[in-house]
């Protein structure tokens, strides 16, 4: 599945982004430099079971050990500690990003009730793409019995375009089904 998605952006994807935004040089043509699957704990943090098995969940959806974010300061109005853990995050790069960028456009996102796409306004100004996931279970590596609670999760997909509408049509040409 890897090497189908990188010869097909090498050969497909380039060429036709080539004629779109009629780039002198192929240094110039975006790339998916990473993605970043991370997910806020919020008050459940304190609970040990509840990281672990959050842990365990984004690390098979992902393939990739996940890292446990820490609180940098302590903050009383949020009953926030310096140190404690408040959320878990997984950067993904090279084959691994791939493969999950194909299962998370082929499987995954089918899945989810009344789809009608991904929002095309999601962009950040600068070429990067960032989703909203409201439960895990639509990824197909997960267990349905083994799901203690329905958590989200955030997905940012980093490129190299430098403008949203060069990011748009690269992920497009992926195969990302936006709405209209």
């Amino acid at each position: 599945m890897t090497q189908r998605l990188k010869t097909l952006y090498e050969q497909k994807i380039t060429n036709q982004l080539i004629s779109q935004f009629k780039y002198n040089n192929i240094h110039q043509i975006p790339k998916i430099v990473k993605i970043t699957i991370n997910r806020g704990l919020g008050e459940s943090a304190q609970n040990s079971k509840i990281l672990e098995s959050s842990l365990n969940e984004i690390s098979e959806i992902t393939g990739q050990k996940s890292v446990v974010t820490r609180a940098k300061k302590a903050i009383a109005a949020f009953k926030l500690r310096k140190g404690i853990p408040i959320g878990i995050k997984v950067t993904l790069r090279g084959n691994i990003m791939y493969a999950f960028l194909d299962r998370f456009i082929n499987l995954a996102l089918p899945k989810i009730r009344d789809f009608r796409g991904v929002s095309p306004k999601s962009f950040d100004g600068r070429g990067n793409y960032n989703i909203g996931i409201k439960e895990q279970l639509i990824f197909p590596e997960l267990n349905y019995d083994q799901i203690e609670k329905i958590r989200g999760l955030d997905i940012s997909i980093n490129t190299t375009a430098k403008t949203n509408d060069e990011a748009l049509s690269l992920l497009k040409y992926f195969g990302m089904p936006f709405s209209e």
